[in-house]
């Protein structure tokens, strides 16, 4: 795997894929790259143009090694390390089946991303399990973080549209 860093703690990896005339086999993650434990693995499937997100845990923050196994996103990490260089700053990256790249976004990040393909497939491997309790959402559309997301039509949920803004999110946890 090569590795390559986006922002501080924030690790892209592109895989080598094994191709032959049946398809191709990859790894998509080694314990030895990085030195966390994952006990948790979901996956989630999006249409073209869902935005989702930006999420992060306050309580128990999750860290997160994402791989598309389908499709193509346009994914989105931000700093919310209370005491980090970069804080606020917002990292991007194109993750899809055809570029083999996974990223690693340590805990203390939210994360989101939008579905660029008709399908979407993507496999979320996370340092601590989901705590619903401290589960926060923060507006995509946040003035402040000034994300360019890929779509003038953004599918999204109820809970995500209703996200707080970044400005109110400083202001209620890092008081």
């Amino acid at each position: 795997m090569k590795l390559e860093k986006k922002l501080e703690n924030i690790l892209s990896f592109k895989k080598k894929l094994f191709k032959d005339n049946r398809g191709y086999f990859s790894e998509i993650l080694k314990e030895k790259d990085l030195n966390d434990k994952f006990p948790f693995c979901v996956m989630s499937f999006s249409k073209k143009n869902v935005v989702r997100g930006l999420h992060i845990q306050t309580k128990n923050p999750q860290g997160k090694y994402i791989t598309v196994i389908k499709g193509k996103i346009f994914d989105v990490a931000v700093d919310l390390r209370r005491k980090s260089e970069t804080f606020g700053k917002v990292v991007t990256n194109i993750l899809s089946e055809s570029n083999s790249k996974s990223i690693f976004i340590p805990p203390g990040f939210a994360h989101g991303f939008c579905s660029l393909d008709k399908e979407n497939y993507i496999i979320y491997s996370c340092t601590k399990y989901r705590d619903t309790t401290s589960e926060k959402t923060i507006l995509y559309k946040d003035k402040d973080l000034n994300i360019k997301w890929p779509t003038l039509n953004p599918i999204i949920s109820v809970k995500d549209n209703n996200g707080i803004t970044f400005r109110d999110f400083k202001k209620k946890y890092f008081k």
